[in-house]
Order: C-alpha cells, then sequence, then structure tokens
C-alpha cells in the first residue's frame, strides 16, 4: 500500500533520513530489511550516506519493488520513535489499554504500523543512558523505543487525528 505522505509530520518529511524497505525471510522469520533510495542496496541505520529524501524514497519503492518507506532516526534529530505491536483489534476497532496510555500520554503523531494492528508513536526527545546499557533503544514485550541507529516504516495512516501537525 502507497505510503500517505502528506499525514507524515512535514519536519520529518524535511529530513533526508528516508529509505525503503523490503520485507524478506531472514532464519525462517519475515524481517522489513532497510534499503538506499539512491542505489537500490541495503542500507545501514548507522550511516547517512545510505539515505536519502522522501521523494527518493517514494520514487525507490517503485524503482526496486519495495514494500514501503521508512524513516531513520539518528543521534542528530530530535525524534525518538515508539513502537506498540500487536496493540489494535482491526475487526473491532479496539486499542488495547496499555497502548491506549501511551497515545493519551504523548498525544503526538500516531499512525498504524503496516501490519494495521501496531501502533508507531513519533516524539521529540532522547532516551537516557542507563547503567550498562546505551541510550538508542528499550525493548520489552509489545513495547520498543528508539532513538537512534534505527529505523521505522511509516505508512502515514494515522490513529484517530494523531497527525501532522503533531511530532
Amino acid at each position: 500500500m502507497k505510503p500517505l505522505v502528506i499525514n507524515i509530520p512535514q519536519e520529518l518529511r524535511d529530513r533526508p533520513q528516508w529509505v525503503f524497505w523490503k520485507l524478506v525471510e531472514r532464519d525462517g522469520k519475515a524481517t522489513k530489511l532497510p534499503y538506499n533510495p539512491k542505489t537500490g542496496n541495503l542500507a545501514d541505520s548507522t550511516n547517512p550516506e545510505t539515505w536519502g529524501t522522501i521523494q527518493q524514497a517514494e520514487i525507490a519503492t517503485e524503482t526496486y519493488s519495495g514494500d514501503g518507506i521508512g524513516f531513520v532516526f539518528s543521534a542528530s534529530d530530535p525524534f525518538t520513535g515508539i513502537d506498540l505491536d500487536k496493540c489494535f483489534n482491526p475487526d473491532t476497532g479496539e486499542l488495547e489499554p496499555w497502548a491506549r496510555r501511551y497515545v493519551d500520554v504523548f498525544q503526538s503523531y500516531t499512525e498504524f504500523s503496516p501490519s494495521g494492528t501496531g501502533l508507531h508513536i513519533i516524539v521529540k526527545g532522547e532516551l537516557p543512558v542507563r547503567e550498562g546499557k546505551s541510550g538508542t533503544g528499550r525493548k520489552k514485550g509489545k513495547f520498543e523505543v528508539y532513538d537512534q541507529a534505527r529505523f521505522f516504516t511509516f505508512t502515514g495512516n494515522t490513529f484517530n487525528g494523531n497527525g501532522s501537525d503533531r511530532a
């Protein structure tokens, strides 16, 4: 499905931190891999030379038969991505209470993940460095959060009006 780019906050669209992604099988499991929109080769979430503009990512998705576009979080940007897995039932329209708390607290740009059963929330801020852990990311169960060296898929399919005017 083509992303609804117009819904993605302008301040994200303006940054040259975009890739396209493909769903591939790796070790028997489907995974989303980032690709360089300028070359069609694998992208590196720590190497800005392998990223491009959102327009390049959109075109590359068509040119290289990609499955969608993605944004790479970097130490040089103010953004952090929150990934809430398997929290939304598209048949009933119900959001799990644990996920609702995050949506309500952050009140920021929120969109459905490509599966339609998860949410991505984009906020401004960085993760603190904890003892024995880097500040780049955290994962616990169905909750993940990253502020650098990681990419998120983007659909532009916003959740409950938390759209392009928020980030």
